[in-house]
């Protein structure tokens, strides 16, 4: 079959091969998986209010199709601003070159991966775009509550700009199952672009790593529970958003989360109780509050599956994402194992009293209120009450053992007086309990409170976070306590 006189042009004279200019922002995609290895280098203009990317280089090796993918991407994108840029994908760069074989399209794919990684690092660490009015950034995964989101806001008259986090990397893990894995990434870069909207991604790995990973790790081997949703919203995936939003000139972030923002700003939870996030949510600072969407906080499930459908979105009936996204296809026993050293350690069942009951093969693997996988007989169920990470112990008994009319909470934050608080949540979308505060307390952070139940109700694990609620808003939070 005849080479396409584009390819050859590119592969005979690749434009800006071996060129690196000066401040440079890179991208990089393949490997040692597949041979094939491209770097793409951009360089935006000083001071430009568009972000035109002034020069572009690259180096590549493997097969010529990658060379010609390379020179083709470069040829897009000197002179061409920012945004148009991040509308750049793999159907661009196979077209540049007067189109490509089903054999030659991986060459386009691993460009434009390294390209959209030289934009992201561009777009946070050197873009100043200028304010426009009604740009708004979305957060899209790739699933259909992001989708849909992205389409709301576009529907409503805003410029919507796509952006995605690559967050973790694991070849243990179950890419396709991942929200912010690599594939994830490019397969919400592609649906982006089908909807006709730039996409830029970014890199977020060593964030991540520092600021949920890491502490998850530590509590657990600490034998605490925590929510690293929480953290993640909290102090990591969104504030990196809203600062990449200051800097592509969009004054809000729209996201596929099921909350709403009420005066104030609190969070109020979503109408669809049953989708509701507010909790995942909660530890979102006042400010960064002020400057969030959430498109689908009055809808309801079947609603944006239906709206995705009548849009002809091929995600309309891809099913929610289930794990932690580090944890996606792996178990958290292997992973505890892999990255913490949490091995097999076999240890004593005991009773509140004390009493051996049978052996387990490592505290880490249970928190309380668990019921199953005890492995102990008997008539009567038993649950977990606590476990001990330094004496490797995991206590249980009856379920009357697990019940509590008080729960003691750390690190409180209140948005309001403590007197409004009627409600407290431990679980992401588990019961809302009825309750007070042990005292009256201003806005404010307190080291620890007494969360007092109108009626006992089954303890959660220490680690876990405390929501606190007036009505439908979210008032404050804090850590469970020991």
């Amino acid at each position: 079959m005849p080479i396409a006189e584009d390819l050859l042009d590119h592969l005979e004279r690749p434009r800006g091969r071996g060129r690196c200019p000066e401040d440079a922002s890179t991208g990089a995609a393949g490997g040692a998986a597949c041979g094939d290895l491209i770097r793409i280098s951009i360089a935006i203009a000083p001071d430009s209010p568009e972000g035109r990317i002034e020069d572009a280089g690259f180096e590549a090796r493997g097969c010529g199709a990658t060379v010609a993918a390379g020179s083709a991407a470069v040829s897009l994108l000197r002179g061409t601003p920012l945004l148009r840029a991040a509308r750049i994908g793999a159907g661009e760069i196979a077209q540049e070159l007067g189109g490509l074989s089903v054999g030659k399209r991986h060459a386009a794919e691993l460009a434009a991966d390294a390209l959209h990684r030289a934009l992201g690092h561009a777009a946070r660490s050197r873009a100043h775009l200028s304010p426009v009015a009604g740009r708004t950034l979305v957060a899209m995964s790739g699933g259909v509550d992001s989708a849909v989101a992205a389409l709301l806001v576009s529907r409503g008259g805003a410029q919507a700009v796509a952006v995605t986090l690559e967050l973790w990397s694991d070849p243990e893990n179950d890419g396709d199952l991942s929200c912010c894995s690599a594939q994830a990434v490019r397969s919400a870069r592609e649906l982006a672009h089908r909807m006709g909207m730039p996409h830029l991604s970014i890199d977020l790995r060593a964030e991540f790593r520092a600021g949920v990973v890491d502490p998850w790790l530590d509590d657990q081997t600490a034998g605490l529970t925590p929510n690293p949703c929480v953290r993640c919203n909290g102090s990591v995936r969104l504030d990196a958003m809203l600062e990449l939003a200051d800097r592509l000139g969009s004054g809000s972030l729209a996201t596929g989360h099921y909350a709403r923002v009420h005066e104030g700003p609190l969070l109020r939870t979503a109408a669809d109780e049953r989708k509701d996030q507010s909790y995942v949510l909660s530890a979102l600072a006042p400010e960064s509050l002020a400057r969030l969407e959430f498109p689908l906080g009055e809808m309801r499930k079947p609603q944006v599956r239906e709206l995705a459908r009548e849009a002809g979105l091929e995600v309309a009936g891809r099913r929610d994402s289930q794990d932690l996204c580090f944890l996606a296809g792996t178990r958290q026993a292997a992973f505890l194992e892999r990255h913490a050293g949490l091995g097999t350690r076999s240890g004593p069942i005991i009773d509140s009293q004390g009493a051996v009951l049978g052996e387990h093969r490592g505290a880490q693997v249970f928190t309380v209120g668990q019921r199953h996988g005890l492995g102990i007989g008997g008539t009567d169920p038993l649950y977990v009450l606590g476990t001990d990470a330094r004496a490797n112990t995991v206590t249980v008994g009856p379920r009357r053992e697990l019940l509590a009319r008080a729960v003691a909470v750390r690190e409180v934050t209140l948005h309001r007086d403590s007197g409004c608080v009627d409600g407290v949540r431990w679980r992401s979308h588990g019961r809302r309990f009825a309750c007070r505060l042990a005292d009256r307390l201003a806005a404010g952070r307190y080291a620890r409170v007494s969360v007092d139940l109108d009626q006992a109700a089954e303890r959660t694990a220490p680690g876990q976070l405390a929501c606190l609620y007036a009505g439908e808003l979210v008032v404050g939070y804090g850590t469970v306590a020991a």
